[in-house]
């Protein structure tokens, strides 16, 4: 088949969808990508694949520019002679049903179910009924957890009986193995994107009052600080928050592994995810995690064993879940990490995302 791969940004195919484009690629498929172009579009071609740049605000709601990206993608999607569509992110599983040529085949991924629903309002309710049509086109839509999957089904947007669930994008764990704990401070890292509901404001928050019960404790953020999101924290946020020493900062990079080796816990305090990718590569690394108890953060973390869960939206809880991680002893820590590999290797290993699309595209 003649194969796109959808979703919002060249950088989030590069980072997330390269290793499956591969795959299908060597079972004799034809993989073309689309996205905006944001400079990793040239990690793509490099690998060998077509690039199709699409017009889209990632975060953008006029109703114009919006209806202008739809009918871009629907020509794009017929002058490609598309016959399958594996599309990512909100954006891309709503405006790839909508356009995508009759006959063509359609996968959507439900890889968490975004700020539309995080943070419900108006434009929520605008946005919901336009699933139904969407979802309408494809031979099965995709969910990475069970909640996501209840929330669409509950709501009508889609039959039950045209879901199935995927282990998160899975992890490489080749190229994620378990590295030792380097460094003189003990080192909280915070992988995700600089936004609201990925908690970023709770665990400021924590790393506040912690660093003056415990000054040898470092507090990193590392993420786009860029996002083109209404939740996004403002740069005089940041700034002030790096002036009073609070946490640190690292810009999103290309190689996360170093980062996640010096870190003694991986933490994500989010308000909702589908499978947190951040998390599976710090498991995969044999760190131990700290996260919140919301869909998805807990199909990964399972308390006592690699592990702790905490309640969303809430620093305090945050704060005393982190003095409890201070607390554990090194060999305890260094046991919960080795049980969180043996975790993700017997359940999210990336080859079953694999072999799941290959069999659905048979």
């Amino acid at each position: 088949m003649r194969l796109a791969i959808l979703a919002n940004s060249a950088w989030y195919l590069q980072n997330f969808r390269l290793g499956l484009a591969r795959h299908l690629r060597e079972l004799g498929h034809e993989v073309v990508f689309i996205a905006p172009a944001d400079g990793y579009e040239t990690r793509l071609t490099d690998a060998g694949f077509a690039f199709h740049p699409w017009e889209l605000a990632a975060g953008g709601t006029r109703p114009l520019q919006e209806l202008a990206s739809l009918w871009q993608l629907r020509g794009l999607l017929r002058r490609l002679q598309v016959q399958a569509l594996l599309s990512f992110t909100p954006k891309g599983n709503l405006y790839g049903g909508l356009a995508l040529p009759r006959g063509a085949r359609f996968l959507p991924n439900v890889s968490g179910l975004g700020r539309l629903f995080i943070e419900p309002g108006a434009l929520t309710q605008l946005v919901k009924p336009l699933y139904r049509p969407a979802l309408g086109r494809a031979a099965c839509v995709l969910f990475q957890n069970e909640d996501d999957r209840a929330v669409f089904v509950q709501l009508g947007l889609v039959a039950a009986e045209r879901t199935r669930r995927l282990p998160g994008s899975g992890v490489d764990l080749q190229r994620f193995q378990p590295a030792p704990r380097h460094g003189p401070a003990r080192r909280f890292l915070m992988v995700a994107r600089l936004l609201r509901d990925k908690g970023v404001h709770e665990f400021v928050a924590a790393a506040r009052v912690l660093k003056q019960e415990r000054p040898d404790c470092d507090f990193v953020l590392l993420g786009s600080s860029r996002a083109a999101n209404p939740t996004a924290v403002s740069a005089a946020e940041l700034q002030a928050w790096l002036q009073a020493g609070w946490v640190q900062h690292i810009e999103q990079v290309d190689d996360v592994r170093p980062e996640l080796a010096c870190a003694d816990c991986v933490v994500l305090p989010s308000y909702r995810e589908g499978v947190p990718r951040s998390l599976l590569e710090a498991a995969a690394m044999a760190k131990p995690l700290l996260a919140t108890d919301v869909p998805g953060c807990r199909d990964v973390v399972r308390p006592g064993l690699n592990g702790w869960l905490c309640a969303p939206r809430n620093s305090a809880a945050l704060t005393q879940a982190l003095r409890d991680v201070l607390a554990c002893p090194p060999e305890r820590l260094q046991d919960l990490g080795q049980a969180g590999r043996t975790l993700v290797e017997r359940e999210f290993d990336e080859q079953r995302v694999f072999a799941a699309y290959a069999e659905l595209l048979r």
